[in-house]
């Protein structure tokens, strides 16, 4: 089984701790990955933000970086949905794109579905509520797989997020052309994850991490945003700190 690690754009220019988090834990699974060194964004700002032309380069560029891969793992739900349900539509200009889109799997869905384990020998005693991105929960159809992934951690106490399913107001370029809906959206949210008491905030996707976990170090709150990766990779003899 030949797999390959599509690190995303945003955990490799911001927070590449995720990137590493997730080689670690496959490695500890027993999975060999390997990390084409041509991968770069996936289009995904390109193509929401209507520029289709733009696109393309990027498109044809993600799918030459991981031919011949069974599967290719994306700690990212938002990059994972733009190439599962978008670059179908590039079939004609981008051959092999349509090809790539079911090799493509979130992290979760490949610990749970592919790998068949919820249980990955982690363990992290932390408080923590957990916040269901909207291309994970809406696109993906992720369900319960990070809950169960994270209900098997030994130690950590999961707390339901009140309003959970609701958008935390990043959006993209949403956050950009409409900063004050957004920063109240991110602000329900937040006061949300406080109210659970939880010392960790954890999510599948760091576009949405980095938009929370901004506003909460602004306002000195006692809670982290952490991505579910860097959670799964920890153990008793790496502590969180």
């Amino acid at each position: 089984m030949r797999v390959a690690l599509f690190v995303t754009c945003v955990n490799d220019a911001v927070l590449p701790s995720t990137g590493v988090a997730t080689v670690r834990l496959l490695e500890r699974l027993g999975v060999e990955v390997d990390f084409p060194a041509a991968q770069t964004c996936c289009g995904q700002p390109q193509f929401n933000t209507g520029y289709r032309e733009e696109t393309v380069p990027l498109v044809r560029r993600t799918v030459r970086a991981f031919e011949g891969y069974d599967h290719v793992v994306v700690p990212s739900g938002s990059c994972a949905a733009m190439v599962r349900h978008h670059y179908g539509s590039f079939g004609a200009e981008v051959p092999g794109a349509a090809g790539l889109a079911p090799r493509v799997h979130e992290l979760t869905e490949f610990l749970v579905d592919v790998l068949g384990v919820t249980d990955v020998g982690a363990c992290f005693p932390h408080r923590v509520t957990y916040h269901p991105s909207c291309h994970g929960l809406r696109l993906l159809g992720l369900g319960e797989r990070p809950r169960r992934l994270l209900e098997s951690v030994k130690g950590l106490e999961l707390v339901e997020l009140p309003g959970a399913e609701e958008c935390c107001g990043f959006g993209g370029t949403f956050a950009v052309k409409n900063p004050d809906v957004s920063a109240a959206m991110g602000a329900d949210k937040i006061g949300n994850a406080l109210a659970t008491g939880a010392g960790v905030l954890c999510g599948a996707d760091n576009s949405c991490l980095l938009h929370l976990g901004g506003m909460l170090s602004r306002q000195g709150a006692p809670l982290r945003a952490l991505h579910l990766a860097e959670i799964l990779a920890s153990t008793e003899e790496e502590p969180w700190r």
